[in-house]
């Protein structure tokens, strides 16, 4: 396992932080050894914390022509129709993984393809579970084309913890399934958009693995 290039300095200012606490502790109240080992331990806690944030761990990945690769680690909350109003602006069938902060949160391509389409929305911060947080909350849309035509419409999307989207693709790029295209700092949600009738292979409540569990089929 390894630590993901974005905690760099978000691990560098949680160390920053320890030391200055520790070290004012120490100075400060010496002799109150309750206290000192009280923030001794909350101080390895919180490091911890941050250093799972980041983590990313070794793994076989899945692919395949036809299957749709899960983008991120979670648990399945959505599986049903509904009308995707930015870009296909019709009927689609909507897959939505919930993110939470001890997931890895490294979000990969679902499917290789052509980037057609790409936008950035500042928004809100709702919580990720909350319905209007897929049209209201900070977001990225993302859509990739398959070389055999299907369009896979996906979407990072902020909520109550996380506060910072970030993302490696644009339009026009050539990307592969698996590989990285984002990352949400602290957990959230992503939505996948797929064509009415695809094949589902995931179950509501399932917990999935970003770039090992197959989500759906195209046909």
């Amino acid at each position: 396992m390894t630590i993901h290039k974005e905690g760099y300095t978000t691990i560098a200012i949680t160390i920053l932080l320890i030391f200055v606490i520790n070290a004012v502790v120490d100075y400060k109240y010496y002799n109150i050894t309750l206290l000192r080992w009280f923030i001794y331990i909350f101080s390895a806690a919180l490091f911890l914390i941050v250093l799972q944030f980041f983590r990313n761990p070794s793994r076989s990945f899945s692919n395949g022509e036809n299957l749709v690769i899960c983008p991120a680690d979670g648990k399945v909350v959505v599986i049903e129709e509904t009308e995707e109003g930015e870009y296909f602006k019709d009927k689609r069938l909507q897959v939505s993984i919930f993110m939470s902060p001890v997931n890895v949160h490294i979000n990969r391509n679902p499917i290789s393809g052509v980037v057609k389409f790409f936008k950035y929305h500042p928004g809100k911060y709702l919580a990720a579970w909350n319905p209007k947080s897929s049209t209201e909350n900070e977001r990225t849309t993302t859509v990739v084309e398959h070389k055999n035509g299907t369009s896979v419409l996906f979407r990072q999307i902020a909520g109550a913890l996380a506060r910072r989207i970030v993302w490696y693709v644009k339009e026009g790029d050539q990307v592969v399934q698996t590989e990285q295209f984002g990352f949400i700092k602290f957990g959230s949600r992503v939505d996948v958009f797929l064509p009415v009738g695809t094949k589902v292979n995931v179950e509501l409540n399932q917990v999935v693995k970003g770039g090992i569990t197959t989500l759906a089929t195209l046909s």
